[in-house]
């Protein structure tokens, strides 16, 4: 069954998203004074940064996380994915609502909310703002062992992160949820941020419109820098997210009574017919499609549960009351 999200027709930022004013570049200096370095103004004469210069975009998202996630250290391997803050928040901050529809409007906070974040990467973005804004401990899974290895330096290495985050690695390219969610244990959500592309020569492709469009690019020929990096799996895998989530869809019945919310990143809208034919297959008790915004960017993600309204409301208070002991 399919119910209608509460949270629909935005056109900006989710209304708790520390970005929604834009960058205080004049703060993150402060924060990070080599920040300056990038900070210039645009032919409209509005200060900002090269967003095209993967550099500049790495040195923007450490800014952004000292300075607003209680992080004391943050580094990323070159050509690691690097991805947009803003965006990122907003993926946690509507889950937080989604929470808060089984526990009566308040959002579940506090350690023992446990989340699963599939694909954690190097950078260890959901973790580490889902842990600054409220407070939930993560669980993170990777393929690629330097992901898994820098971003649980990340962890022992910021206060925030200590106790918060655990990375594991997943020793099976194939699987999703196999080898990582161990017996016994129970995750109120998983989080996902899936290959969307479906080949390099698409990341390539989609890179190259992008820089197009930025005026950055001055012939079909000139070479294509990805400026919010990425690995392989990161950023391609066969079928691209459709069939990622399809496959995660499938996967997921497995661990049906383990998660009360599955959810995923959902790029492409037109992703949406093969997702919803794999949800259907899966028999889930309901599933939402909740849309996000960013200007005139149009995302959204999907959620899954093979619990009912009465059983998940239960399952939160559970967790409720062993915060409060």
């Amino acid at each position: 069954m399919q119910t209608t999200s509460p949270m629909i027709n935005k056109d900006v930022l989710h209304r708790r998203n520390k970005h929604i004013n834009g960058y205080p570049f004049d703060l993150l200096i402060k924060t990070l004074p080599a920040l300056s370095n990038f900070v210039k103004p645009n032919q409209y004469g509005r200060v900002t940064i090269d967003f095209s210069n993967p550099v500049a975009v790495k040195m923007l998202n450490k800014a952004l996380l000292l300075h607003y996630y209680r992080l004391s250290y943050w580094d990323i391997p070159d050509d690691y994915l690097c991805p947009p803050i803003p965006g990122r928040a907003d993926y946690i901050h509507y889950l937080a609502d989604l929470l808060a529809q089984d526990n009566q409007n308040k959002i579940p906070t506090g350690k023992r909310i446990s989340m699963l974040d599939i694909g954690v990467g190097a950078n260890a973005i959901y973790p580490i703002i889902g842990c600054a804004e409220y407070d939930w401990s993560f669980v993170g899974s990777d393929i690629n062992p330097t992901s898994i290895k820098v971003a649980s330096l990340i962890a022992k290495s910021n206060e925030s992160l200590k106790n918060n985050l655990q990375c594991r690695l997943q020793p099976n390219s194939e699987a999703i949820f196999a080898n990582i969610i161990k017996p016994k244990e129970f995750y109120l959500a998983t989080l996902c941020n899936p290959p969307f592309h479906n080949s390099k020569q698409q990341a390539q492709a989609s890179a190259h419109t992008k820089l197009q469009k930025l005026g950055k690019l001055s012939s079909e020929k000139d070479q294509v820098v990805l400026n919010f990096g990425g690995q392989h799996a990161e950023l391609w895998c066969k079928g691209g997210e459709s069939a990622f989530i399809a496959k995660m869809i499938a996967e997921s019945v497995n661990y049906k009574t383990q998660c009360l919310w599955f959810t995923s990143l959902v790029s492409k809208k037109e992703s949406l017919t093969r997702i919803k034919q794999q949800l259907k297959k899966a028999s889930v008790t309901e599933y939402q499609i909740i849309p996000m915004a960013q200007g005139k960017k149009i995302s959204r993600f999907v959620a899954w549960t093979f619990f009912d309204r009465e059983q998940r409301q239960k399952q939160v208070k559970n967790f409720e009351e062993r915060r409060e002991l």
